[in-house]
């Protein structure tokens, strides 16, 4: 029995990535899929890849292989060491009567696969349709209270010559009240087209972002804003009507509030099983004084009022 570098079968390095694995076989998939290639023996190489795949993106299976092949080059003769028990150790998670090679047998034993295999795999002339991610910017109201947006994107389709093309897709989507910047939303079955009787399409990810707020930062869940006061306003306490997601509402300020004191609005930050917080910052403005009868009353409260907000914070001067 021959030993298989799949490593080499790919393309990649042995320190590749999983993902740089994911690429390499995606691209030689297409090149070599039965249904669009004219290459001579594309099915033999199409399975080839695919062993090569189903070998390389499970850990389990890699790091085992990576053991095993040890000092063995591609086309050597080769023999698993006494005592390896590939039907033990892997014989529940793939089939496919004919589909595997007996050194990818003798290493992982000849194995049952469900129905349907996984997202994104191979099974004889057929492979599932890859899964695709776009970005899509969300304005914090529709975060808030949820939307409707129409997105496009590219994603590859299978053109009448089977020739794998490049399509602009145009898709109606729900956003869902309350979600997050980072989220994920899933659309089934609206990525990649499959290949070959029986494929499955892969799904379409919306890696969700926040558009900038002129009003609001954001913090997971939890909402920020500022609020500027007038000094009087800070030093007696007074009620301000406060913008949130959900509308203004009537904030009241606590007399002898300080500049950078925050309050909070409970639940109104996103909606959740844990609805998030709007906190609200205090600053302190002081205005411009062209009066000089409003210039006379300070020059009164500085005669009458010994305060020194430098002695306060323990450095007096």
């Amino acid at each position: 029995m021959k030993f298989k570098d799949y490593y080499e079968v790919l393309g990649v390095e042995r320190k590749a990535s999983a993902d740089e694995i994911k690429r390499a076989y995606r691209k030689l998939a297409r090149k070599y899929h039965p249904d669009v290639s004219k290459e001579p023996g594309a099915e033999a190489s199409f399975k080839e890849v695919g062993e090569a795949y189903e070998t390389l993106k499970d850990p389990e299976k890699r790091a085992a292989y990576d053991e095993l092949g040890q000092g063995y080059s591609h086309g050597q003769d080769f023999r698993p060491p006494p005592g390896w028990d590939s039907a033990q150790s892997y014989g529940q998670g793939f089939d496919n009567s004919g589909a595997y090679s007996d050194f990818f047998e003798e290493i992982f034993g000849r194995a049952r696969q469900s129905a349907g295999g996984s997202r994104g795999g191979r099974q004889g002339g057929r492979m599932d349709g890859e899964d695709v991610t776009a970005r899509i910017t969300v304005a914090l109201e529709d975060a808030f209270a949820g939307a409707k947006r129409q997105i496009s994107f590219e994603t590859s389709e299978l053109g009448a010559d089977g020739i794998p093309r490049r399509k602009h897709k145009t898709l109606n989507v729900r956003i869902p009240k309350g979600v997050k910047s980072g989220q994920r939303i899933r659309l089934e079955g609206q990525g990649g087209p499959g290949y070959g009787a029986g494929a499955r399409p892969g799904d379409l990810y919306l890696q969700v972002e926040f558009s900038p707020h002129p009003l609001f930062q954001v913090d997971g869940r939890n909402i920020h804003s500022r609020l500027e006061l007038a000094p009087w306003e800070a030093v007696l306490g007074t009620t301000v009507p406060v913008p949130t997601l959900g509308g203004t509402v009537d904030l009241k300020i606590p007399a002898d509030s300080d500049s950078g004191q925050r309050l909070r609005l409970k639940g109104r930050g996103l909606p959740g099983t844990v609805p998030g917080d709007q906190f609200v910052e205090l600053r302190i403005v002081t205005p411009t004084m062209p009066d000089p009868a409003v210039r006379e009353l300070y020059e009164q409260l500085k005669a009458k009022e010994a305060f020194n907000p430098r002695a306060r914070e323990g450095v007096s001067t």
